[in-house]
């Protein structure tokens, strides 16, 4: 046996197992939730019932999904942009100024990226109450106790509340990957465009940006689709999908139409439309982002 042949062997003996479990824990469910969508199943032991699409014809029928697609649109929408901003920001003035308390502010504003979902769940909730919250307690301290309201408790305030708890989450953790990124843009290029008499909002609009552009389009579609997973954790914990289901979002209602009402069969539909509107978001902002040489 030639050593081109024992290196392929070699390598398919360490690609074949992986691709093994990937198959058997990742491509057969996702084949399955397309095949269980097209049934009616209450996944306590009976046997589905073929319905073809009514699953999903009913599901855009649905006010309460319609609300929860709506809130989620909304929370892919504002978190990833106030995410990305913020990260780039800190990142900027922590790479380029001179502060002696880098290294603080660095643990400091990534420390939230570490901590338990459900952890930032409990804190927010806490810092938003009503009665004890920091936010409240906060604005009577300023003299502004008439901006006090229950933020988790309001239909008008309550998505832009979860909002922040997950801009606060996830701004940390991409600001360390543009960090590292930035570290690795030529400090000549800052040193010209200083004699040059650019200030340093124009380095970063014209030098940081441009460099930095195919980790931000990286990071768009991580931040779109980390969305759907961390708002499940939140909402749960935080507002349980109210006030009146004003914050609900597809991964929860999904959850209360499996585990709670053992409507498997359109809590799969509901997991079908997620995974395509995942995809076409990531097709878009990559097509969005995309840089056209002429």
């Amino acid at each position: 046996m030639n050593m081109k042949i024992r290196r392929r062997l070699f390598i398919a003996a360490c690609l074949i197992p992986g691709l093994v479990i990937f198959a058997l824990f990742k491509v057969y469910p996702t084949i399955q939730v397309f095949e269980k969508s097209l049934f009616l199943w209450t996944g306590i032991g009976d046997e589905p019932k073929f319905i073809g699409l009514k699953n999903f014809t009913d599901l855009f029928q649905d006010d309460v999904f319609l609300l929860s697609l709506r809130n989620t649109g909304f929370l892919m929408l504002v978190v990833p942009v106030f995410t990305i901003l913020i990260a780039l920001i800190n990142a900027s003035i922590l790479t380029r100024s001179r502060l002696k308390e880098r290294g603080l502010y660095r643990t400091l504003f990534f420390f939230p990226s570490v901590l338990s979902f459900v952890v930032i769940a409990i804190l927010w909730s806490f810092i938003y109450h009503p009665t004890i919250g920091f936010v409240n307690s906060g604005l009577e301290l300023l003299g502004l106790g008439d901006w006090a309201m229950a933020w988790l408790g309001d239909q008008r305030t309550v998505l832009w509340a979860l909002a922040i708890t997950l801009v606060w989450q996830a701004a940390g953790y991409y600001m360390v990957m543009y960090m590292a990124g930035i570290d690795g843009i030529s400090p000549d290029l800052y040193e010209a465009a200083s004699i040059d008499g650019a200030t340093p909002i124009q380095q970063f609009w014209h030098i940081t940006i441009p460099m930095l552009w195919e980790i931000i389009r990286v990071t768009i579609v991580f931040s779109i689709n980390g969305v759907l997973t961390i708002s499940f954790v939140v909402v749960s914990i935080m507002t349980a999908g109210g006030p009146d289901r004003h914050s609900e979002v597809v991964m929860t209602y999904l959850y209360s139409q499996a585990f709670t009402n053992s409507n498997f069969g359109y809590a799969m539909a509901i997991g079908v439309v997620i995974f395509v509107l995942s995809l076409l978001l990531a097709l878009i902002s990559n097509r969005l982002t995309e840089r056209r040489v002429n």
